[in-house]
């Protein structure tokens, strides 16, 4: 679940235990940042539209369509000779149970007073989540891993697959009913900018002997 970003190194490995730490809070806070903007009701990510759309012709949770989904995805990983992490597996357990507990006490709201932090705060939130668990290195996410492989594959650069992805994967849960709008618009423009921003506090690299 999460976008193609530079990373610039600038913090010491110094446990795998925190590193793993900082993964699994990090997709928990993913977890929570899709919660938020499904119950602001004024956009959701490409992705996300396609999972509500399913939400609502399946009566699934959203939860379980984003598990579903992510193992789908990770099907397509075979052809394309990707290897998945320890991350890309908690990827897939921790925000699909984290989004349902989360819209489990987080009711939707109608009132634009309270639609717009939501939406805003859970933006910003996706921001931070998603340089954590891509900083702590420990494996893509079951998306970011089609992508990069379907560029590998194909010598297309990794925007415009992604676009070609998420073009597709938008329109798909148009149809099925997925909600489009403010923010929808707003994530596209403002998750890479985020993401990019908070990275440096976050990554992790591997520092070398004597170094």
């Amino acid at each position: 679940m999460a976008h193609a970003v530079e990373l610039h190194p600038v913090t010491v490995t110094v446990s795998p235990v925190r590193r793993l730490l900082q993964l699994v809070g990090g997709l928990a806070l993913y977890g929570t940042s899709l919660a938020m903007m499904t119950r602001a009701g004024l956009g959701l990510s490409p992705w996300d539209v396609l999972h509500e759309g399913v939400t609502k012709r399946t009566g699934l949770t959203f939860g379980m369509v984003i598990g579903i989904s992510s193992v789908a995805v990770l099907a397509l990983w075979i052809p394309l000779r990707q290897r998945p992490g320890i991350g890309t597996v908690l990827n897939v357990l921790v925000i699909s149970v984290t989004v349902d507990l989360v819209r489990l006490v987080l009711p939707d709201q109608h009132a634009l007073g309270a639609q717009i932090p939501l939406l805003l705060g859970g933006v910003v939130l996706n921001g931070l989540a998603t340089a954590a668990y891509v900083g702590a290195r420990l494996g893509p996410g079951p998306r970011d891993g089609l992508m990069t492989g379907l560029s590998t594959r194909t010598g297309w650069s990794v925007r415009l697959v992604r676009t070609g992805i998420e073009v597709t994967v938008l329109a798909a849960g148009w149809l099925l009913g997925g909600t489009v709008g403010l923010g929808t618009v707003l994530y596209a423009l403002a998750i890479g900018p985020l993401t990019q921003a908070f990275l440096p506090f976050v990554v992790w690299r591997y520092e070398r002997p004597g170094s």
